[in-house]
């Protein structure tokens, strides 16, 4: 029995996911995930125009998985804004640091700045929870700016602490302290 063409899209994009869990976004050439899903190096172009396509569809995976583990996190909503976003901020830290090639791929900068690729209806979601979120806390700010000042924050962690700087300079081996840090300088200390 043949495989559908949505079916072998799907193939392409789970194996792709695989791959970056595995080895990393340097992986994730056409020919390889071609290889692993046992089809020809050019079957992946009848389904993906270009390389970048392909490995958008992956990325979205990823921003799917991170949404639902956001979405998780917030529960029924019944907790304050501050806690939500201490969950979302949570949540963003332990995807970035569980799924360090999925991660690395969801920002690169040549898929996000496509608007046909597909990333933004996946990742802008997310950070307008957190814009939301935000400017409950902080209703006496402008929420755009300081949920992205908060989302690059919480992004310097995830790297840093990636590549073991933080642990190394901060002599810690937990990212919490850091975490309340970040929140207490954005969104202002507890009972503020």
């Amino acid at each position: 029995m043949q495989e559908s063409a949505s079916g072998l899209r799907a193939r392409l994009i789970d194996v792709g996911v695989d791959l970056v869990a595995r080895e990393g976004a340097q992986a994730l050439t056409l020919r390889e995930i071609a290889r692993r899903a046992g089809v020809s190096h050019g079957a992946p172009r009848r389904y993906f125009a270009t390389h970048l396509e392909l490995l958008s569809a992956i990325a979205r995976r990823g921003f799917e998985e991170l949404g639902r583990r956001a979405t998780a996190a917030a529960g029924d909503e019944t907790s304050s804004p501050r806690a939500q976003v201490a969950a979302l901020g949570r949540v963003y830290l332990e995807f970035a640091l569980g799924n360090r090639g999925m991660y690395e791929l969801m920002f690169r900068h040549d898929l996000l700045e496509s608007g046909h690729l597909g990333l933004r209806d996946t990742s802008l979601p997310l950070f307008g929870r957190l814009v939301d979120l935000v400017g409950r806390v902080r209703p006496d700010a402008d929420a755009r700016l300081l949920a992205g000042a908060l989302w690059a924050n919480l992004h310097g962690i995830a790297q840093l602490w990636g590549w073991g700087s933080l642990q190394l300079a901060t002599d810690t081996d937990d990212f919490a302290p850091l975490l309340r840090a970040s929140l207490d300088a954005h969104l202002g200390p507890v009972g503020e």
